[in-house]
């Protein structure tokens, strides 16, 4: 079934859309779940919570790109899961790590003007990611926005771990000097 078809499933209120979009994208969002929550059960939890989140802003929303836009729920409903849970302690899971890796470029927004700080730095972000090669945006994507592991990264983009480690150093230092370029204080 096309995505427009599943779409249209949600916008009639119809309970085959959660069965199809399990069909099409049940591996896919477990996987981005598994990468930033390292745990099956609470990865199955969070994938259910990603299909409910589907059906309760479906309609508004009438989404192009299904898998993007159920990938951009499922990595949400992940991160909040995953906060919920390590609020005292931080684990090892991907998603830890990518974030101590951009530790010094962002941190935790909470005032309005923060907020609106961080859609900023989104737009920044996004601008400096459109100008990078092909290879090094997605392993830069793969590695912070995927979660998945370097070695993993590497092997998907073509390369040695070595290289993707110096290649991901070198991307955050230019993204450091852009983002300051930008105006951005870090």
């Amino acid at each position: 079934m096309k995505d427009a078809e599943i779409v249209e499933l949600y916008w009639s209120r119809n309970e085959n859309a959660i069965a199809e979009t399990k069909l099409q994208f049940h591996a896919y969002l477990m996987k981005i779940a598994m990468q930033i929550l390292g745990n099956e059960e609470d990865a199955k939890e969070c994938v259910n919570d990603a299909y409910l989140a589907a059906w309760n802003s479906m309609p508004p929303n009438r989404p192009e790109k299904l898998s993007t836009y159920l990938g951009r729920l499922m990595r949400q409903t992940a991160i909040d899961h995953w906060r919920r849970k390590n609020r005292q302690k931080r684990k090892g899971s991907e998603y830890a790590l990518s974030l101590e890796e951009l530790d010094d470029l962002l941190s935790d927004n909470k005032t309005p003007e923060q907020e609106l700080d961080g859609a900023l730095l989104e737009q920044a972000i996004g601008r400096f990611l459109k100008e990078l090669p092909a290879q090094e945006r997605n392993l830069f994507l793969g590695r912070y926005y995927y979660c998945d592991p370097i070695k993993e990264v590497a092997a998907y983009c073509g390369m040695k771990e070595a290289k993707a480690k110096s290649m991901l150093f070198r991307t955050r230092k230019r993204l450091k000097g852009f983002l300051e370029k930008e105006g951005f204080t870090l």
